[in-house]
């Protein structure tokens, strides 16, 4: 599997560290462990497509921290998933029961017209319905899986956990640029979260259907 995901508890370089205490360090350094091991097989990649190596680090003075090998521990919470399947769960309360009805059947529609699944987690940290053993069970999640977590904890609500089949055909720039337009914090703070959720589902479900080539998916529409 893959990881894009856009925010400083994902991706550390992309804001700056403010002093603070050491225990609000701590939380802080638990809190990013806790979102990071949502996923079971990541790959932490930059705003610019480079994965971070030991190459990317060496070439990256913004790299902060290491490893996924250093994350703690997961834990599940399979009492808080839903008790039948489901495309969206929505444990934050971002979205109206209509929402998520539109929401998985426009997801429906994308795994029968192109053969992607796409999975939506709405939550607020701490409020999550599990790390990655419990997510990745629940969806079976495989490498035909994008996995969209919308969490504003650390400013920017996108995240996305990618399969390598989907990585294949979806340049890796597109997550980034989708991040950037519709997770950014001004975003979703002046039109809501479910504004936020509802405009990535529908270009992520653009760019799926666009043909692959060279120019696929380079506008977020």
């Amino acid at each position: 599997m893959l990881l894009l995901a856009f925010h400083p508890a994902i991706l550390p370089a992309f804001a700056p560290m403010s002093p603070v205490s050491s225990t609000a360090a701590v939380d802080r350094e638990a809190a990013e462990m806790d979102l990071l091991s949502l996923f079971l097989y990541p790959l932490k990649v930059d705003a610019s497509g480079c994965s971070l190596t030991e190459d990317c680090k060496e070439n990256n003075p913004n790299f902060v921290g290491g490893g996924f090998a250093e994350a703690k521990v997961g834990v599940n919470k399979p009492d808080l998933l839903p008790k039948e399947f489901t495309t969206v769960i929505d444990v934050a309360g971002f979205l109206s029961d209509g929402q998520e009805k539109r929401l998985a059947q426009e997801i429906a529609a994308i795994e029968k017209d192109t053969g992607f699944k796409l999975r939506v987690l709405a939550q607020n940290y701490p409020d999550t319905p599990g790390r990655g053993l419990a997510i990745k069970d629940f969806w079976q999640v495989d490498d035909r899986t994008i996995v969209f977590v919308a969490d504003p904890t650390f400013g920017n609500i996108l995240n996305f956990n990618v399969g390598t089949l989907v990585d294949l055909d979806i340049p890796r720039s597109f997550w980034s640029r989708l991040a950037g337009k519709y997770g950014n914090m001004f975003y979703w703070k002046e039109k809501g979260e479910d504004a936020s959720v509802e405009a990535a589902v529908m270009a992520i479900s653009n760019c799926l259907r666009e043909p692959v080539g060279a120019n696929n998916c380079s506008e977020v529409k």
